[in-house]
């Protein structure tokens, strides 16, 4: 599926992610009210993959619930909504309103590592996330996704602490706090000075965050990190992850989907696996 992040908040950009052979989209993170983000320069290209603050820019869910509603007449993929908020109501408004407007699940940005008190903030603190994800159940029938961060002392009690207040499947992992400096001003590169790294250099780190979820936790996890091409899902299938995102990789080939489901489907031909299910978890085995 399509990582949230990526090709904005259109309708038409869903639609060509949807051509280009996703099996579902999760949407850029949306809040109760408007928000501007962060002033330029807001990304840096780093040898490996993007750093990023843009500063989670949305249209507000009162305006984005329209373009929900367009975009169901346009895809037949699951559409899951991407929310973020400063409180367990501003998350649970949002996630009733997207519900209503028609989305088919919902996914927690709990792990945005640059917009302070939201995202890790949140994501780090068990409590928070507790209150947060128990008041949006009440809301929303919907499958209920919550992203974890990765820039946590140990991402399995966090995972623990989702499952236990109602969450029905988890994403691993959003971005790595990181940081660039320009060598010529001295000074650091992006406007809000640090920013959340994506891409090819996060992927073993995603690989390991889905490792050890899968040890204890039992509800499916959805990989998300670097994976650009069917070798890279492979492995987050191993790791135990029953789905996977792809969310730089589509800035560089808006059909990576197709690319990578035909490479998955090969390599379940070759070693004679009828589903990925066959494989999911294998990895673990002693």
């Amino acid at each position: 599926m399509l990582a949230s992040g990526i090709m904005g908040y259109s309708a038409e950009s869903f639609t060509q992610i949807a051509k280009g052979g996703a099996g579902a989209i999760v949407t850029k993170s949306v809040s109760t009210t408007p928000r501007t983000g962060y002033t330029n320069p807001i990304v840096v290209q780093t040898n490996t993959g993007l750093l990023n603050a843009v500063g989670l820019p949305n249209p507000g869910i009162d305006s984005f619930t329209q373009e929900i509603k367009y975009t169901k007449t346009l895809i037949h993929i699951p559409l899951i909504v991407s929310i973020f908020g400063y409180t367990a109501k501003d998350y649970s408004t949002t996630a009733k309103k997207a519900t209503e407007a028609g989305a088919d699940a919902i996914e927690l940005n709990v792990s945005c590592p640059h917009v302070k008190q939201t995202g890790a903030e949140i994501g780090q603190n068990p409590k928070l996330l507790t209150e947060i994800i128990q008041q949006v159940r009440t809301t929303t029938k919907k499958p209920l996704i919550v992203k974890l961060s990765p820039n946590v002392t140990n991402i399995t009690t966090l995972a623990q602490t989702a499952v236990d207040a109602g969450a029905d499947a988890l994403t691993a992992i959003n971005t790595l706090k990181a940081l660039a400096i320009d060598s010529e001003t001295q000074l650091p590169i992006l406007s809000n000075i640090k920013g959340g790294l994506s891409g090819p250099a996060i992927k073993p780190v995603a690989l390991r965050c889905v490792y050890d979820i899968a040890e204890t936790i039992k509800i499916p996890i959805i990989g998300c990190g670097g994976i650009s091409n069917w070798q890279d899902a492979i492995e987050f299938f191993l790791a135990g992850a029953t789905a996977i995102q792809i969310g730089t990789a589509v800035a560089n080939d808006m059909n990576v989907f197709q690319t990578i489901t035909k490479g998955v489907d090969t390599y379940l031909r070759q070693k004679h696996y009828r589903s990925i299910e066959e494989i999911v978890g294998l990895a673990h085995r002693k």
